[in-house]
């Protein structure tokens, strides 16, 4: 679970989720394993996304949700994501 984590934490396909091309907030994430065999995981992700306002301040802070279906390698890596 943790190279799951560890992915989640920098991988592109979140950004997908965003409703308005804000910041992902790293300390909000969230993951529930869906489903799972041992070649790929379905997760539920969660996070706020973080929206500036003037002088770099938060504006707004607007939950984001969405499954993605992880890939794993023989080691259990994530090799690969895509969107469900």
């Amino acid at each position: 679970m943790q190279n799951i984590e560890r992915y989640l934490l920098s991988c592109r396909e979140l950004t997908a989720f965003r409703s308005q091309n804000g910041w992902i907030d790293k300390n909000s994430l969230y993951y529930e394993i869906i489903e799972q065999n041992d070649s790929h995981v379905i997760a539920f992700v969660q996070f706020e996304e973080i929206l500036l306002g003037s002088s770099a301040r938060v504006a707004a802070r607007i939950p984001c949700q969405g499954r993605l279906c992880l890939t794993l390698d023989r080691y259990g890596r994530v090799s690969h994501a895509k969107l469900v």
